[in-house]
């Protein structure tokens, strides 16, 4: 499949039995969901995959199934970063074997590291891999930003064509935009709240986690500012500021996961030890759906 890197990309949560085992069946429920909704992409294996807490062999399992189940109508993303270089290129390797279309590699994280460090790891991994590579900077998780004169760097890099921004400084990814050529290198948000933002700025789209709660409206964002229609654009984008809101009740992927399930998605728990809501908490979020559906909301 020859991969444009652009447009709404649904960040899929990982569907899991009440035991904490996954749900094959749903997993494929919502890559048709997605895909029905218009979405340009689904991306398993990420922050809201849960990808820190699989095992290789149901991260296997996962890519697998979403592959399968996308049957090449629209590029299937998946999370393959670790720490280290060599189990980087491995996992990258394994990805590109299940039918993954596209690599999204968060930077190395735990131990510190420099930027002369971070285009090794990325120009190595691109050197290994015959896939696309989308570069995922996540400063919060990993406790280093990529900087943008490394994007910069990066982008003339064979196989390296975009990076996903979930700093949630704009003008992080602004720069990113401004520093990289659009013509061939993808610049998205990470951050539902800046997906117009990023286009209106020049860039390629989004990655959204949001898009599991409502894939319609997420979608809409990116449909109605190609047709020049700005104004429903930043509706949808100004629509889903409530629902945002709610991620300061935990861990954000908690709440997406139990917004999609009071959502009557069934898509299961969060894995243990990140799992827990307050009753107040899953109070609010269940009053936030009831506006949104009262407002037309999918």
């Amino acid at each position: 499949m020859s991969v444009k890197v652009q447009g709404i990309i649904a960040a899929m949560v990982t569907a899991m039995y009440e035991d904490e085992s996954l749900h094959e069946a749903e997993i494929r429920r919502q890559v048709e969901r997605h895909i029905e909704a218009g979405a340009n992409g689904v991306f398993c294996l990420g922050t809201n995959g849960e990808a820190y807490i699989l095992s290789e062999e149901e991260k296997v399992r996962v890519i697998k199934t979403t592959v399968d189940q996308a049957r090449g109508r629209v590029p299937v993303y998946a999370g393959t970063g670790c720490p280290g270089t060599k189990e980087t290129i491995r996992m990258s390797r394994l990805a590109a074997d299940c039918g993954a279309d596209v690599l999204s590699v968060i930077s190395p994280y735990f131990a510190a590291i420099s930027q002369d460090e971070i285009i090794a790891h990325y120009t190595a991994l691109a050197e290994a891999v015959n896939l696309p590579i989308v570069m995922y900077n996540m400063p919060a998780r990993t406790g280093a930003n990529i900087a943008p004169d490394t994007v910069a760097a990066l982008s003339q890099v064979d196989g390296i064509v975009g990076i996903k921004d979930s700093s949630g400084n704009f003008d992080n990814m602004l720069q990113y935009i401004e520093k990289t050529d659009r013509n061939s290198f993808s610049v998205l948000s990470g951050n539902d709240s800046l997906i117009l933002w990023n286009l209106l700025a020049g860039g390629a789209g989004g990655i959204t986690a949001v898009a599991n709660i409502y894939p319609h409206v997420m979608v809409s964002i990116y449909q109605n500012f190609i047709k020049g229609d700005i104004a429903a654009a930043r509706a949808a984008q100004d629509s889903i500021r409530p629902i945002r809101g709610c991620f300061r009740f935990g861990n954000p992927n908690t709440v997406t996961k139990k917004a999609a399930n009071l959502s009557g998605q069934p898509v299961g728990p969060c894995r243990a030890p990140f799992n827990r809501l307050n009753e107040a908490a899953v109070a609010a979020i269940a009053e936030t759906l009831r506006s949104d559906r009262d407002r037309g909301m999918q």
